[in-house]
């Protein structure tokens, strides 16, 4: 099980900074930030990091709120499994930019593209941006994109590890 993380910068006007990917896994589709933790890091030094290099932005550890913890499960590739912290940043510096992976665009709340994004991001990303936080595993069909099940809960925190 692959430990990844997802960090969605926020702004003071409810725009949610999203990036649209260039390459490789879920190529086209619009996502937070994030990825897998290089050895010896923390959840929060891979989301500063990820954000860094995929969208340009300078984020402090102890800015990030961490508002889900995600187990996710691909049905006909396990090899794809990852768990994950979903983070929220309001207070970054930079000015978002373009990386080789990543093509980073702010969206108001009502205009998320979720039918460019993953199935099941339109089901907990809104609840997230709401004010909840969430534990949970979502599980993909055979094809790999639609959800097959989806098992998620409300917490009080989101205890981190």
């Amino acid at each position: 099980m692959r430990p990844t993380t997802l960090c969605f910068p926020i702004d003071s006007s409810n725009h949610i900074l999203l990036g649209r990917k260039k390459r490789g896994f879920g190529a086209g589709k619009w996502n937070g930030f994030g990825g897998k933790l290089e050895r010896g890091e923390t959840f929060r030094a891979c989301a500063v990091r990820e954000c860094k290099e995929e969208a340009g932005l300078l984020i402090k550890e102890t800015e990030l709120q961490p508002v889900a913890f995600l187990d996710f499960r691909f049905s006909a590739e396990p090899s794809l499994d990852h768990i994950g912290y979903v983070y929220f940043a309001s207070l970054y510096t930079g000015t978002p930019r373009a990386s080789e992976e990543m093509e980073p665009q702010w969206f108001s709340y009502d205009r998320i593209p979720f039918e460019s994004m993953w199935a099941g991001d339109r089901i907990w990303l809104p609840r997230l941006l709401q004010g909840e936080k969430l534990s949970g595993s979502i599980l993909f069909d055979r094809d790999n994109e639609h959800v097959a099940e989806m098992k998620l809960k409300t917490v009080e925190t989101v205890i981190e590890i």
